[in-house]
């Protein structure tokens, strides 16, 4: 269970585990002290916006209004640069299906390495909780790169360090598949406090879109 804080400093809302319940931390958002209340410290406000309840002055106008939540959207050069980027991958991954094999092994790890960035940043553009404060600038960056980090090294494990051929038998993937994809969404949830669920989403778009790079370059990525 998470409980709800809100700093009293910049009044940003953010979701924070019980387990830290009446301990004090820095606000994620202006690095203020917070205390986390405890669970029987939360107080419910099931008064509606602007209600009478709300603290007037003697006109009876609103002293204090609500503070409108900001809705963090995709920007635009950020949706464009996904799109291009994946539009490239796919042309550049049909140039090189009729190449050498030994030239689509070198290939297929050096893209698996070059997307895990912007994937990994776009899913969690997507993916995730609006109820918390997105991470931005430095932050976001090395979140992202340690993520990327270890998205590639289940890649490299699975593929390369795993007895059988570089192009997986289905064995592997029916039984130790959904081991990686635990251990992805265990990641995704500690770099970006996704929930399981969307830990795995994050993971599994990541391993889909090179399973779709890999397949249109005609690697036998099934075996077989």
């Amino acid at each position: 269970m998470a409980i709800i804080v809100v700093c009293r400093s910049c009044h940003k809302r953010f979701k924070v585990s019980d387990k830290f319940a009446g301990q004090k931390g820095p606000c994620p958002n202006c690095k203020n002290v917070i205390e986390v209340p405890r669970k029987e410290e939360q107080v419910q406000i099931h008064a509606p916006e602007h209600s009478e309840q709300s603290v007037r002055g003697s006109g009876g106008e609103l002293i204090l209004e609500p503070i409108p939540r900001q809705h963090v959207k995709v920007p635009l050069w950020a949706a464009i640069t996904i799109g291009v980027c994946a539009l490239f991958m796919l042309i550049l991954a049909w140039a090189f299906r009729g190449a050498e094999p030994s030239t689509k092994r070198v290939l297929a790890p050096l893209g698996a390495f070059l997307l895990a960035p912007p994937l990994v940043f776009a899913g969690y553009t997507f993916l995730r909780d609006d109820e918390l404060e997105p991470y931005r600038g430095l932050w976001l960056w090395v979140r992202t790169g340690i993520c990327s980090a270890v998205y590639i090294l289940g890649w490299a494990v699975y593929g390369y360090l795993i007895p059988g051929e570089w192009t997986d038998e289905l064995w592997k993937w029916a039984f130790l598949g959904p081991l990686f994809g635990l251990a992805g969404a265990v990641t995704a949830l500690a770099c970006f406090d996704l929930d399981m669920a969307s830990g795995f989403f994050h993971f599994a778009f990541y391993v889909g879109v090179t399973l779709v790079l890999g397949l249109i370059m005609g690697l036998n990525i099934f075996g077989g």
